[in-house]
């Protein structure tokens, strides 16, 4: 089917689907304003982004440590991604499909891309680390769960093994994040964060922030057998993962399918008074 006929065959003069051109739609309307902000917005919803998934921490490591299951835990984490959705605050991984569309589109520069990713991860570590100092201190029961949650993922060295649980890290969270914007239904957007949920954290893939919070609730026990600098030499590896996953598995698969609407939205932007 050739693309004018899409075009003549859908509601819309879109050459892609209909239902492709209004999630298309909705993530360049949402990446355009997410890029568009300035560093004190980046900052502020990037550190709202870090506390709020320290509250999924908070669910996940009180189920885990009453029934030891990890997969019933991994659902309970489901509060951090539902307070991200319903709150609007920043997680740097939720950051590269819509974003990256929004840039391939020409509707934001790559500067901005670099600011939305460096403010917000930067951004969300520390508000996580603050929440998660604050959570080791309220409740003392949960420090040895902490560390051994924590010692499953800093421990482990560079591997193919590792290096494939950071890639389906970064893909999972940036496919709940297409999943969410392929629909304007809320419970489907809350759907999505659950199962995006119980597949990260109930299967223990390995993510940047989720991870690093965890690590930094253990460390703020002043008992881990492990230091800020294992933190690192774990992070670093576990972002590359994350970026591969989510931006070739997942966005640049996306951005394929929708390159006859890309074309178009460039050259609009190239050219804004072209019919």
């Amino acid at each position: 089917m050739s693309s004018t006929s899409q075009r003549q065959l859908g509601e819309s003069d879109s050459p892609i689907e209909d239902e492709l051109e209004a999630a298309f739609n909705r993530m360049i309307d949402e990446g355009s304003q997410r890029l568009h902000r300035s560093w004190r917005e980046v900052l502020v919803t990037g550190f709202f982004g870090g506390t709020e998934v320290a509250i999924g921490v908070l669910a996940y490591l009180s189920v885990l440590h009453e029934t030891h299951n990890q997969l019933l835990a991994g659902v309970a984490f489901a509060i951090g991604f539902l307070a991200l959705l319903l709150g609007r605050s920043e997680l740097f991984t939720e950051g590269f499909l819509v974003p990256v569309t929004t840039v391939a589109a020409k509707r934001a520069s790559v500067g901005q891309l670099a600011k939305l990713w460096s403010g917000t991860l930067v951004a969300n570590l520390v508000g996580g680390w603050l929440i998660m100092a604050l959570i080791i201190a309220a409740f003392p029961k949960l420090r040895s769960q902490t560390i051994t949650s924590a010692e499953h993922f800093v421990g482990e060295p560079l591997s193919v093994q590792t290096m494939a649980l950071a890639v389906l890290g970064g893909m999972v969270i940036t496919l709940m994040t297409r999943m969410q914007h392929g629909t304007d239904s809320v419970p489907g957007k809350i759907a999505a964060a659950v199962a995006g949920a119980f597949v990260l954290a109930g299967l223990q893939l390995f993510h940047s922030i989720l991870d690093s919070l965890l690590i930094f609730g253990a460390l703020s026990t002043g008992e881990a057998p492990f230091g800020y600098l294992d933190w690192l030499g774990w992070f670093w590896y576990t972002l590359v993962g994350n970026m591969v996953g989510g931006l070739v598995l997942v966005t640049l698969l996306r951005l394929l399918r929708s390159k006859e609407r890309i074309k178009d939205e460039r050259r609009d932007a190239d050219d804004p008074t072209a019919d």
